[in-house]
């Protein structure tokens, strides 16, 4: 019982994450990584779910072939997005990439399958985005437009990849992890990794497990990176400040800590509320900003999310 009330804390947080934003007063930096390749960011401080930027961060290949986007961000942004790519490439979008299917990921697919771009994500995430959205999501994202569905859909298994503009484009669908539908696009020339959402350094890690999402699976993923990325990598998440390999591994320390001091109080039968009052992200709080700034709505904060999901993942079932 006290897992699930775990599970429904985080579940009731990230359903209301879409509330409230004022989208009229975001506006997108860009940023150039490559010489062709560039992201596009959120302004910070408006969007009460990521104070560090509004919404998730989108990527662009830009070239001869077309562009290639790498998320949506919200629908309502669609206009703003649309003009910052117009500003460093007149050419048509023929590609956009889920890395998963959260609102602030995919509220833009209807828009831009309208401008001719086909959409690629993993089967899982076709699926979830045809179960309904919780109503406060709001006008973040369409639930029922058509053309927000992928139509080119792949599975747990080797890369898809794409070749455009001089680009080797590597699809890598990994394990459960943020999300059960999670995408990593990494872009080889370039030497460049859109690694999607189950890192970030603002707050603690957040999976979804309501859609698929698991501790182990974050770990895997973070595992692969460490394999597939060299010391000059450039790591893109989905939220926060861009990294490179050596930022991953304190992550990965601090994900297991967490983890072992969690499942030590759960083998004594602590509850969860006795969980969070022992505090077991205390030695990293002062380290990690957003650690202890307040969730949307009042569900606390996002350690005591992350404990929260932890608990629930590793409490037995009763």
């Amino acid at each position: 019982m006290a897992a699930a009330g775990a599970l429904l804390f985080v579940m009731s947080a990230s359903a209301v994450a879409a509330q409230g934003i004022p989208f009229d007063r975001i506006e997108l930096r860009t940023e150039k990584l490559a010489p062709n390749i560039y992201t596009l960011t959120g302004s910070p401080d408006v969007d009460p779910g990521h104070p560090e930027a509004a919404g998730g961060r989108i990527g662009l290949l830009v070239g001869p072939d077309g562009v290639v986007m790498v998320d949506a961000q919200y629908a309502p942004l669609s206009d703003k997005v649309l003009a910052a790519i117009r500003r460093i490439s007149p050419a048509l979008i023929r590609v956009l990439i889920d890395t998963h299917e959260h609102p602030d990921h995919t509220g833009g697919n209807p828009n831009f399958a309208r401008q001719g771009a086909v959409i690629f994500a993993r089967e899982e995430t076709r699926e979830e985005l045809l179960r309904p959205l919780p109503a406060a999501v709001g006008a973040a994202a369409s639930g029922t437009d058509p053309a927000r569905l992928p139509v080119v859909t792949y599975g747990l298994g080797s890369s898809v990849k794409l070749h455009l503009d001089g680009e080797t484009i590597d699809l890598i669908p990994l394990r459960a992890a943020h999300t059960g539908g999670d995408t990593m696009v990494r872009f080889e020339t370039a030497d460049v990794i859109m690694i999607g959402d189950f890192y970030r350094n603002y707050g603690y890690p957040f999976f979804d497990p309501g859609n698929g999402g698991s501790l182990q699976g974050v770990l895997d993923a973070v595992d692969l990176t460490l394999k597939l990325a060299g010391p000059d990598t450039v790591l893109v998440p989905g939220h926060g400040s861009i990294i490179h390999r050596s930022d991953l591994v304190p992550y990965r320390l601090m994900i297991l800590d967490v983890r072992g001091r969690v499942q030590a109080m759960i083998d004594q039968g602590k509850t969860l509320k006795e969980v969070l009052a022992a505090k077991p992200t205390a030695p990293y709080d002062a380290k990690i900003p957003g650690a202890l700034a307040p969730l949307p709505a009042g569900f606390g904060n996002s350690a005591d999310r992350f404990v929260s999901l932890v608990y629930a993942q590793l409490k037995p079932a009763s």
